[in-house]
């Protein structure tokens, strides 16, 4: 009968000894350093200091500073921003009223109502607002009298006044815009959502006004905010039409005081805040309509300066305990 031992290579029998929890050797803790970008630093200071080039130039040229903070606030240049946001406005709705009318008449399955539409597009976005500003200024050099027969009759030149020029150069131009924007959103939506709305008895109109429209208006409102802040920017060619806006009224004021320059910063002052602060409304109109296709919403402006603010104070403090 043979014992069994345990053997090592030398020979001799080996025990297996308890190994003591002191000897245990802790894994030592990884130490992660980030990746210097030294590109990045480069690339700030040069940037930083092409701006502070371009500050200082302005701040040494010949501008008579005191004049632009003098009239920045000016009754003129005010009653002429109005305008400004006047006629945007009323150019938007119109230009957007007649969009959704002409993408829908875009994707009729009528012949002449589609072929209508599209030669409207094509015509409208083809041609500059300037030359179609022009053409209703000078629309009385072909045009002298307006007749609608029982209606209305008059002279063109009373018709076409400086306002009516640019609200129908600027609506009309927009609506060929919005008619392409209104007509990608309602073919974003199912074509089985119009399938069983006429399943359930629904004409083909309210099918569009109760079902598409408000399914598209994700998809429409976005562009649709950049259109108007392009609005916004795009009223200053109405002074060619003469119609005193913010750019020919702050113009007058320079042409007068030999502030040319001083002027046209306080224009475009104007224009900056004008802007500012209809992005601002588009932002959280997009917000909103965006709530049907996130599954969470992207944290406002707001909101992400408190989750600093608060992810900062819980930050343990250093060489405190751990």
């Amino acid at each position: 009968m043979t014992d069994s031992f345990d053997k090592v290579p030398g020979g001799t029998s080996a025990v297996a000894a308890p190994v003591s929890k002191a000897t245990t050797v802790a894994p030592e803790t990884i130490r992660a350093i980030p990746v210097r970008h030294y590109g990045r630093w480069i690339s700030g200071v040069v940037v930083v200091g092409l701006l502070a080039a371009v500050v200082y130039a302005f701040s040494q040229g010949n501008i008579q500073w005191q004049a632009v903070q003098d009239k920045v606030f000016d009754d003129t240049v005010l009653a002429g921003a109005g305008r400004t946001l006047l006629i945007s406005v009323l150019a938007m709705v119109l230009g957007v009223i007649l969009g959704v009318v002409l993408a829908v008449m875009r994707l009729s399955k009528n012949p002449v109502t589609s072929w209508v539409a599209w030669l409207y597009i094509w015509f409208f976005r083809g041609t500059p607002v300037y030359v179609q500003l022009l053409l209703w200024f000078n629309l009385a050099l072909i045009f002298p009298v307006l007749n609608i027969p029982f209606i209305y009759k008059d002279e063109m030149t009373d018709v076409m006044t400086p306002f009516m020029c640019a609200l129908l150069g600027l609506a009309l131009n927009e609506a060929a815009y919005m008619a392409e924007i209104v007509r990608a959103g309602i073919q974003s939506v199912d074509e089985g959502q119009t399938e069983a709305s006429h399943a359930l008895g629904m004409t083909q109109a309210k099918t569009m006004r109760r079902v598409v429209l408000p399914q598209a208006l994700r998809v429409i409102i976005p562009p649709t905010g950049n259109e108007f802040i392009n609005m916004l920017k795009t009223s200053s060619l109405v002074y060619a039409v003469t119609y005193n806006e913010l750019l020919r009224s702050t113009s007058q004021i320079g042409s007068t005081s030999y502030a040319v320059m001083e002027m046209l910063f306080v224009a475009s002052i104007w224009y900056i805040v004008m802007t500012s602060v209809f992005s601002v409304g588009q932002y959280y109109l997009e917000r909103r309509y965006a709530r049907g296709s996130l599954r969470s919403l992207p944290l406002t402006p707001l909101q992400r300066v408190k989750v600093n603010l608060a992810s900062f104070s819980n930050r343990p403090s250093e060489g405190g305990s751990a």
